[in-house]
């Protein structure tokens, strides 16, 4: 039921700060609903914007769309993020995010000794792959991450 208070898509966008074709993927991935008017436009209730800063919030962190449509799904009803909701989805990304760090921490360390040098060796840097020899292996970076692994 549609009242005084449902937000168009424009002022949703502008409320959030995100482009109206975001809302409406974010709509077409399931993380957020709207509602319709007799008009067939798009309506979406006030609460739409928590559960954006939230989607906005947890993507900064790294988290993808997909595990943030998965942790929103077990609110019951679509119904918004509250603060102790919040917490207990940080606290269950708080691992995954602490293992992104680490592998980025390791990263940075090991190419800042190459780039810091200027040379960028193509026979010492973890990132050289002559002919694709490492294809065999597997898929992605596979020397970059062996180095990093040592």
């Amino acid at each position: 039921m549609l009242n005084e208070a449902d937000l168009t898509v424009g002022q949703v966008a502008k409320r959030c700060g995100i482009k109206v074709s975001s809302l409406h993927f974010y709509e077409s991935k399931g993380l957020i609903s709207s509602l319709r008017n007799q008009g067939n436009q798009r309506r979406y209730r006030r609460d739409v914007i928590r559960r954006i800063s939230v989607i906005k919030a947890a993507q900064k962190m790294g988290i993808s769309l997909q595990e943030i449509k998965q942790a929103l799904s077990y609110l019951p009803n679509e119904r918004t993020p509250t603060k102790d909701d919040w917490a207990t989805l940080s606290q269950a990304w708080h691992d995954k995010l602490t293992q992104r760090i680490s592998y980025l921490t390791q990263l940075r360390d090991s190419l800042n000794g190459c780039i810091g040098c200027g040379c960028l060796s193509m026979t010492t840097c973890p990132l050289y792959n002559p002919e694709d020899e490492l294809g065999i292996d597997g898929v992605g970076s596979v020397i970059l991450d062996k180095a990093l692994c040592e």
